[in-house]
């Protein structure tokens, strides 16, 4: 006596496949209307025909997978064919529409009142302080925290932040004129003028304006989705992009970054004082490469330190930057030199995630809780209040 099992139904398989995410939009394939058609054959062969937004999507093979592992998963499920086709214009224009919720004009999504997303601005006065380094290692750990975090690369020249997270060669999809941000395997997503160029080792030089539409193009022309918290590592200095970014982000707040000695400090301040300048807030101040643990007291369990750079400039930072606020500007945090941090960056993979027991991962993480910790400021937030004339 043979035994039939039940086949499954095409609501039953549109459910399963509405648990698979494009990797890159992070919505539902069924929401995204990528699925075009659903077929179950007698034996329990489910034909699924999935609509991919460009020809050769770069991350084909990951939606490839997804679906099969949610269709296969069904009772009475046998096997399951996948046709991918591509989308036309049409269908394109759809999502596009869909994805901008009806709003044809572009806009900076980040600086509408509505906005939940915790912007925060990694600044520095000077370059060579590891600011980059800190900005990837924060936003891995404020992701491995379970918040959905978004890196914009805005270091035009100096765009490292790929690199770091080990999507150096990576290409952002583009559905008309919105891209996609590339995702990375920690979760978080980025953006940077680095995978917009024909190639790595183009040279960008650009002036005010062309840097401006960057840092704009960057923040309205990427679909971000709905993100807990956005970094931007910023270059250093007060030039152009810090202008920019305090007109279009007022509401962003900044943090500085510095090193230990006093050439570092003092133009770190600058960077600070800018951000007043722009109405933005300062939430505080890291010191990275504060110091070296003494690998031989180490050993014998002693806590030797090492000053390579000296010390003292990030609380001269914090303590200058507070008293000239009018606010406290605290220490985030002090991070000690370690191999490991700059092997991490080098082979893009950032040490609170290949090394968290580190010393410096540890207090890289620790800042990150501390800043995830904060309430959103009112600094540069609309209230949404209209001025009524009653005289």
């Amino acid at each position: 006596m043979s035994t039939t099992h039940a086949l499954p139904t095409i609501d039953q398989v549109t459910a399963a496949l509405a648990t698979v995410n494009d990797p890159e939009i992070k919505r539902p394939i069924t929401d995204l209307g990528m699925v075009d058609t659903v077929e179950i054959e007698n034996g329990g062969l489910v034909k699924v025909r999935i609509l991919l937004t460009v020809a050769g999507c770069p991350l084909k093979d990951t939606i490839n997978r997804d679906v099969t592992a949610a269709v296969t998963s069904l009772a009475g499920v046998t096997g399951i064919e996948i046709d991918l086709g591509v989308m036309t214009s049409e269908q394109r224009g759809t999502l596009h529409e869909q994805l901008r919720g009806g709003q044809a004009q572009r806009e900076i999504p980040f600086a509408q009142p509505g906005s939940l997303t915790k912007v925060f601005a990694i600044a520095s006065g000077k370059g060579g302080v590891g600011k980059s380094s800190v900005t990837v290692n924060l936003a891995i750990a404020l992701a491995a925290a379970g918040r959905k975090v978004g890196v914009v690369d805005a270091d035009i020249y100096g765009h490292s932040v790929p690199a770091m997270l080990g999507v150096a060669d990576s290409r952002p999809t583009q559905v008309d004129d919105l891209i996609m941000p590339v995702p990375t395997a920690s979760g978080v997503s980025v953006i940077s003028v680095g995978m917009l160029k024909p190639k790595r080792d183009q040279v960008i030089a650009w002036r005010g304006p062309m840097l401006d539409r960057a840092l704009v193009q960057m923040l309205s022309d990427v679909y971000w989705g709905d993100l807990d918290v956005l970094l931007l590592d910023l270059p250093p200095g007060t030039g152009d992009i810090a202008i920019s970014l305090g007109q279009h982000l007022p509401g962003a707040e900044v943090v500085v970054v510095t090193t230990p000695q006093e050439a570092a400090a003092e133009v770190a301040e600058r960077a600070g004082t800018m951000a007043s300048m722009m109405h933005q807030r300062v939430v505080g101040v890291i010191e990275n490469m504060s110091y070296l643990p003494c690998p031989h007291c180490t050993d014998e369990g002693k806590d030797h330190r090492l000053d390579v750079f000296g010390s003292g400039g990030g609380e001269r930072v914090a303590r200058t930057l507070s008293q000239r606020f009018g606010y406290d500007v605290p220490v985030l945090g002090s991070i000690p030199l370690d191999i490991s941090l700059r092997e991490g960056g080098d082979a893009g993979k950032p040490i609170v995630e290949a090394d968290p027991t580190a010393p410096a991962a540890a207090a890289l993480t620790a800042i990150a809780d501390r800043l995830d910790g904060r309430g959103r400021g009112l600094a540069g937030m609309q209230l949404g209040l209209t001025p009524s004339n009653k005289f």
